[in-house]
C-alpha cells in the first residue's frame, strides 16, 4: 500500500511510475528503493527524490517570503487582541504565493543583474517557480504565525495594569526572546531532526499540500487528483464559514443540555461548552475545533486517545469529584474559570494589594484583604501542569533514553538517519555550529542589557535572565521528543512562574519576563526544529533554511510589536470590559489570562499560593505523582513486549488532556476528539488507502477556507461597523448564563440565583 501511494504521484518529467525521472534528479535512491522510514506515515506521504539543482534563495523567495511574513504577522496580531481570536495560518500564504509565483516566473526578465563592486550578480527570473522556493517562502510566511509571546507583557502592562514601559526596552525584548531560541535548535537539531523517530506529525499536512500542487498527478477514474479535491474542500469551507463566523456564530457552541434545564445551575454547569463540562456540547465550526490544540486530522492516532482518556478522567471525573465535594470551599465560585476571587467570590480588587508607585506587593493590603482563590478547574490545572513537565522528563528518560544516548554516539560517528537523512548530507552543507553559538551569545548579551538597562524597568536582574536560559536549555529536548513523535507540547510557563515567584516575589513585571525569556526561547526552538524537519522532508538546503527563519523571525517581531504599540495606543480602553462599548470585539481574551497569572505568580507569588502561607500546597503533590506516574507503563512495556499497546499509553500526553482549558473551552475539546477519532483511527484503518491520499490535504482545505473567509468578513463588513442580523443567534456565546454561578449558601453574583 505504501509503496502504491507513492508512486502515483510522478515527477513532472516522468509518467512510468516503475522508473525514475528523466530529468536529473541527484538522489541516494531511485523510487524504485525501499523507502526505509521507520514511520508508516512518513512512508505514506513524503517523497524519497532529490533535485538539488532546483535554485532556493530567489529574488521570487525574499519578495513573496518578506510580503507572507510581515502580512500574517499583522494579521495574526491584529486578530490576537478581539474576542474571536482568528489564526491565520502560513497555509493561506502557501496557497496565494503559488499563482504569484507562477505570474512572476512568466513576466519578470531573466537578464542576470550585477551587484556594482562585487562579482557576485542573479537573475530576478531563474527559471521555473518550483517546489523549493514555494517550501522557503511557506516557512518565511510561517514564522509570521507563531506570534510574539513577549508583547502579552507589553499589553498587560499598558492595559490592564496601565503604566507605561519604555519601547525601546519592550522592542529588545521582544527581539531577544524570539531568537534565543536558535541556540538550542542548533544544539538540539541532531537529535530531533536527523533522528528518523523524530517525525513531527505536522508537516506531513505541509509535505501534502506541496506535492498536491506541484507534482503531477495521475487523476484516478472518476476521482479527483489531490489539487481538485483541496481546491473543493477550501471552496466549501470558505462558502460555509460566513455561517459561523456572520451570520449564525451561536453555532460554534450548541450546548443542548442547558437549553433543556434553563434554571438549573448544575445542569448548566454539566452541559455549558464554554463557561462548564461540555456535557454534550459541540460546534459546527472548523475554526473552534482546531482553534486551541491544531487540527485533529494532523494528530497521530494514539496521541488523541491518550488525550481523550486524560480530557475524560480531568473533565469528567476529578473536577466534579472535587467542586461537588467542596475542595479547597469549590462552591464559592465558578466551576470553570481562569479569574481570580476573593474569599467572599468577588472578583478579586488587585489595586488594594499592589503598591503603584514601586509595582510591588503591598503587604499590609494583602493581609487586610483576602488571599487570592481559584476555581477548582484551574486549581487542578496548575496541579496537572506541575505532574505534565515531570512526567515528561522521567518518560522521555525511561522510554527514549537509550535511543538518545546511542543518537548521541552516532551523531558523532555520523551514522545516524534514514533515506531522507542520507539523502540531505549528500547534497547539502550544513549549517556550521558556528552560526548558532555566535547568535546565541549576541542574544544573551542583548537580553541582559534590556533587564539591567533602562532602569531596570523590566525588574528582572541579570541572574534571573541566565537562570531562565538554563531552564530553557534543560527541558528543550525532553520537550521536542513529546513534539516530534505526538504533536503535543508541554510548556514551561508554570513552572518558570514558580521558580522565579519562590526566588523574587511580589514583582510582577520580573515575574512575567523570567517566564517569557524561559518559556519562550524553549518554544521557539520546538518551531525552528519543525521547520527544520519540513526542509528536511523537502530537500531544502540547510543554509538557506537558517537564513529564511532567521530574517523572518525579526520581519515578525517588528511587525507584531509596530501592530500591537499601534492598537495599544489608539483603542480607547482596549481590554477593559468594564470601559468598552458594547459589542466592542477588543476584549483581548488570551491577554486576560496572561494578567491573571501575573498576579498569582508575580503580586501575590507561589509562596502565598502553592506554599504554606496559600490555599492549595497539595498541589505540589503532582510534581511527584507525574514523575512516578510513567514508571508502571515503562515495567508493563518491557515486562510485555508482545502487547504493544503498552508502549502507545504516553503519561505526559494523558495527564495534558485538559487540552489547553480554561483558555480553551470544553467545546473545543469534545468537538476536536469527535472529528480525531473518526478521521485518525476510524478512516485510517478502515480506509487506508483515502486516508494517505486526502488526510492532510483535507486539513489544509478546512484552514485556508476558514481564514479567507474571516479576513474577508472582518476588511469587507465589521470594519466598517456593518454586522450580522440582530437575533439570538448572532451572540458568541453558548446561552448559559447560569454556568458562571456559585453553589455555595449566601455568595451573591450578578445575574446568579442566591442560594440559602
Amino acid at each position: 500500500m505504501a509503496s502504491a501511494e507513492r508512486n502515483t504521484m510522478i515527477p513532472a518529467a516522468s509518467h512510468d511510475p516503475k522508473k525514475p525521472a528523466v530529468r536529473e534528479i541527484d538522489t541516494l535512491e531511485t523510487i524504485d528503493e525501499v523507502n526505509d522510514s521507520p514511520i508508516e506515515e512518513v512512508r505514506l506521504t513524503v517523497a524519497i527524490t532529490d533535485d538539488p539543482s532546483l535554485p532556493c534563495l530567489t529574488f521570487r523567495t525574499w519578495f513573496l517570503g518578506i510580503i507572507s511574513c510581515a502580512a500574517l504577522a499583522f494579521l495574526n496580531q491584529f486578530f490576537g487582541y478581539r474576542q474571536n481570536a482568528l489564526s491565520v495560518t502560513s497555509v493561506s500564504a502557501q496557497i496565494l504565493v503559488l499563482p504569484a509565483g507562477k505570474l512572476m516566473a512568466a513576466t519578470l526578465p531573466t537578464a542576470q543583474i550585477k551587484i556594482p563592486g562585487s562579482k557576485w550578480s542573479f537573475s530576478l527570473n531563474p527559471g521555473p517557480f518550483n517546489i523549493k522556493e514555494h517550501c522557503l517562502i511557506t516557512i518565511f510566511a510561517n514564522a509570521g504565525v507563531t506570534g510574539v509571546y513577549a508583547l502579552n507583557i507589553i499589553t498587560i502592562v499598558k492595559a490592564f495594569y496601565h503604566r507605561q514601559i519604555d519601547p525601546v526596552a519592550a522592542m529588545l525584548l521582544t527581539h531577544s526572546t524570539q531568537l534565543l531560541g536558535y541556540g538550542w535548535a542548533g544544539i538540539f537539531r541532531k537529535f530531533l531532526v536527523d533522528s528518523p523517530y523524530m517525525w513531527w506529525p505536522s508537516n506531513l499536512v505541509q509535505v501534502s499540500l506541496f506535492r498536491a500542487l506541484h507534482e503531477v498527478e495521475v487523476r484516478r477514474k472518476g476521482g479527483l487528483t489531490r489539487l481538485q479535491f483541496f481546491i473543493t474542500v477550501s471552496v466549501s469551507s470558505f462558502c460555509y464559514y460566513i455561517i459561523p463566523n456572520y451570520l449564525f456564530p451561536s453555532i460554534t457552541a450548541l450546548s443542548f443540555v442547558c437549553w433543556i434545564w434553563k434554571d438549573s445551575v448544575t445542569a448548566q454547569q454539566i452541559g455549558a461548552g464554554v463557561r462548564g463540562l461540555g456535557v454534550g456540547s459541540i460546534a459546527l465550526d472548523w475554526s473552534t475545533i482546531a482553534a486551541f490544540v491544531g487540527s485533529p486530522l494532523a494528530t497521530p492516532g494514539f496521541a488523541i486517545i491518550n488525550m481523550l482518556v486524560g480530557f475524560v478522567l480531568i473533565v469528567y471525573v476529578v473536577t466534579p469529584l472535587a467542586y461537588w465535594s467542596n475542595l479547597y470551599n469549590a462552591k464559592r465560585f465558578p466551576i470553570v474559570s481562569a479569574h481570580v476571587f476573593d474569599a467572599a467570590g468577588a472578583p478579586y480588587n488587585i489595586s488594594a494589594i499592589l503598591t503603584q508607585k514601586t509595582f510591588e506587593l503591598n503587604l499590609q493590603g494583602y493581609d487586610g484583604y483576602s488571599k487570592v482563590n481559584l476555581s477548582i478547574f484551574f486549581v487542578l490545572i496548575y496541579g496537572l501542569s506541575f505532574a505534565v513537565l515531570a512526567s515528561t522528563v522521567s518518560h522521555v528518560a525511561l522510554f527514549h533514553g537509550r535511543t538518545i544516548w546511542k543518537q548521541t554516539k552516532a551523531s558523532f560517528e555520523d551514522k545516524l538517519g534514514d533515506i531522507h537523512t542520507r539523502v540531505m548530507r549528500k547534497n547539502y552543507e550544513a549549517v556550521p555550529q558556528w552560526w548558532f553559538h555566535s547568535l546565541l551569545i549576541l542574544v544573551v548579551a542583548v537580553s541582559l542589557f534590556a533587564c539591567e538597562g533602562f532602569g531596570r524597568q523590566l525588574q528582572l536582574p541579570y541572574w534571573g535572565v541566565i537562570l531562565a536560559i538554563a531552564l530553557a536549555f534543560v527541558f528543550t529536548l525532553p520537550v521536542g521528543v513529546i513534539a516530534a513523535t505526538t504533536n503535543q507540547s508541554a510548556g514551561l510557563n508554570v513552572i518558570s512562574e514558580m521558580i522565579i515567584g519562590y526566588m523574587y516575589p511580589g514583582k510582577p513585571l520580573a515575574n512575567v519576563v523570567f517566564k517569557t525569556y524561559g518559556t519562550i526561547s524553549m518554544s521557539q526552538a520546538i518551531s525552528f526544529l519543525s521547520d527544520f524537519k519540513l526542509g528536511h522532508y523537502m530537500k531544502i538546503p540547510p543554509k538557506s533554511m537558517f537564513l529564511v527563519q532567521l530574517v523572518g523571525t525579526v520581519i515578525t517581531s517588528l511587525v507584531s510589536f509596530g501592530t500591537a504599540w499601534w492598537l495599544l495606543t489608539s483603542i480607547e480602553y482596549i481590554c477593559d470590559q468594564s470601559k468598552l462599548p458594547p459589542g466592542s470585539p477588543w476584549t483581548c481574551p488570551g491577554d486576560d489570562v496572561f494578567y491573571n497569572a501575573s498576579i498569582i505568580w508575580g503580586v501575590v507569588g507561589p509562596l502565598r499560593m502553592f506554599g504554606k502561607l496559600g490555599l492549595y500546597p497539595g498541589m505540589n503533590y503532582f510534581f511527584l505523582f507525574g514523575f512516578l506516574a510513567p514508571v508502571p507503563v515503562w515495567y508493563f512495556a518491557r515486562k510485555f513486549p508482545e502487547k504493544e499497546w503498552i508502549r502507545y499509553i504516553n503519561v505526559p500526553i494523558i495527564l495534558s488532556g485538559s487540552m489547553g482549558m480554561p483558555v480553551a473551552k470544553a467545546v473545543n475539546s469534545v468537538s476536536w476528539f469527535a472529528v480525531g477519532i473518526i478521521f485518525n483511527l476510524f478512516l485510517y484503518r478502515r480506509f487506508k488507502g483515502w486516508w494517505a491520499r486526502h488526510n492532510y490535504i483535507l486539513s489544509a482545505g478546512l484552514d485556508v477556507g476558514v481564514a479567507f473567509m474571516g479576513t474577508l468578513c472582518y476588511f469587507a463588513l465589521q470594519f466598517h461597523g456593518i454586522d450580522g442580523p440582530t437575533w439570538w443567534g448572532l451572540a458568541v456565546d453558548d446561552h448559559c448564563p447560569l454556568a458562571k454561578c456559585p453553589t455555595a449558601p449566601g455568595i451573591l453574583v450578578d445575574h446568579c440565583p442566591l442560594v440559602y
